[in-house]
């Protein structure tokens, strides 16, 4: 394949002009810019409670919580926005809005400050979110779609792996502070390149009009559709099993395990399988199938959160075992994440960027929520990640036999046809 030629057959699309490995990358960069606004901070989490004399220290999950607050309901607006105004300047001016969020947050002095720049940051994460998903939807479908998203989801990941060590590493050198500053480093960067090299995938001619009535359309459109509406509900309950061990991973590994300056390697290798599932998935997905894989994935993140049940009650609480199982679960993760995405998002290609809001919104939200009701519960001990996981990752199943009529591992629905 040529730099910039498109791949062959029923899943090819208009390429945007970057060669294939750029597109890879850009995409995969803007979208871990939320990874990196959340995991960077995991170990700060004391030195900004001690600075900011937050009290209880499950108080201290709320820096994660405004942040996703912002990024999943800001979702629901970018997508008709991004359907009107096209890709380029929603993505340029989100940018602008983390990286100014990022400055707020390095200059603010107070709680309720840092809280509105997380919320902001947040909401600026949202735009770019969207538009990464949309971009892709522009140019890629089907198996092909998915492919690529995995391939996104497998540098995406390299960010959780990361970046824990990197706010481990400055805290080292410097205060809590300096994080933020590497966000808005990071916000600048990504200003540039896209400013620069990303064109505008969505001619004006598939540009929606910006009308009430048609966006409430499309938004009960993904809300009525089978597929749509199951895949985004599996994928926010399995969000919260994830969002539930970062807002605690601090509290885990530090408070009952004891790892103190170790936490972010534990929590690297945790993560690491997340990011090699996915790029297994992207080498599988075509031969094997989204279904059979992610169903697979699904299957087994439910057997492991079971086991770590049955390790608590039987009062086995061993920090390499729990490693071992959340490292499975991640991997699992990694083979739900981009097919449960593009499965979602396969019908809906003619509104993509709405789509995509839509989803992103109910996942992200919905995961939070979750996420934080768990986090809430945290009392010392493995059992409420335990139970979030085995929890949620049922519900997460159920949602999945909704969308696909009570089967798994079959195909059940058509290919939609293009717009």
């Amino acid at each position: 394949m040529s730099d910039t030629a498109r791949p062959d057959g029923p899943d090819a699309r208009p390429h945007p002009g970057l060669s294939f490995l750029e597109f890879v990358i850009m995409v995969a960069a803007l979208m871990a810019l939320n990874a990196l606004a959340m995991d960077i901070m995991l170990p700060a989490l004391p030195d900004i409670g001690d600075a900011l004399q937050i009290a209880h220290e499950n108080d201290r999950q709320q820096i994660l919580i405004a942040y996703l607050v912002g990024f999943g309901g800001a979702q629901l607006l970018f997508g008709p926005l991004t359907d009107r105004f096209g890709r380029r300047s929603i993505i340029l001016g989100s940018l602008g809005l983390y990286a100014a969020a990022s400055l707020y947050a390095l200059i603010g002095q107070s709680l309720d400050e840092l809280l509105v720049a997380r919320l902001l940051q947040g909401i600026g994460c949202a735009g770019t979110r969207v538009v990464a998903v949309s971009v892709v939807r522009d140019c890629y479908a089907g198996r092909r779609m998915s492919q690529v998203m995995s391939l996104v989801m497998m540098i995406f990941m390299a960010v959780p792996i990361v970046a824990p060590s990197i706010g481990q590493a400055i805290l080292l050198v410097a205060d809590w502070h300096w994080i933020f500053s590497t966000l808005l480093i990071a916000g600048v960067v990504m200003l540039l390149w896209t400013g620069l090299r990303l064109p505008e995938t969505l001619p004006a001619e598939r540009r929606r009009p910006l009308e009430l009535r048609p966006v409430l359309r499309s938004y009960a459109r993904v809300l009525t559709n089978r597929l749509s509406l199951g895949y985004t509900l599996a994928t926010t309950s399995i969000f919260g099993a994830l969002f539930s061990f970062i807002s605690m991973a601090q509290q885990i590994f530090v408070d009952i395990f004891g790892l103190g300056v170790w936490f972010p390697v534990v929590f690297a290798g945790v993560a690491i399988t997340m990011a090699c599932a996915s790029f297994l998935n992207s080498r599988l997905v075509i031969a094997i199938g989204m279904r059979r894989l992610s169903h697979a994935a699904v299957l087994m993140f439910i057997a492991f959160g079971l086991l770590q049940c049955l390790m608590q009650a039987t009062g086995v609480q061993d920090v390499w075992l729990f490693t071992a199982c959340m490292a499975v679960n991640m991997a699992c993760f990694g083979f739900m994440g981009g097919n449960f995405n593009s499965m979602s998002m396969e019908p809906l290609g003619d509104i993509a960027g709405t789509a995509s809001s839509v989803i992103g919104f109910v996942t992200t939200l919905g995961g939070a929520i979750l996420g934080f009701l768990v986090g809430q519960q945290f009392d010392g001990t493995l059992w409420p990640i335990a139970l979030a996981c085995a929890g949620y990752g049922t519900l997460g199943l159920g949602f999945v036999l909704l969308a696909e009529r009570g089967k798994l591992f079959q195909t059940q629905h058509a290919p939609a046809p293009r717009p």
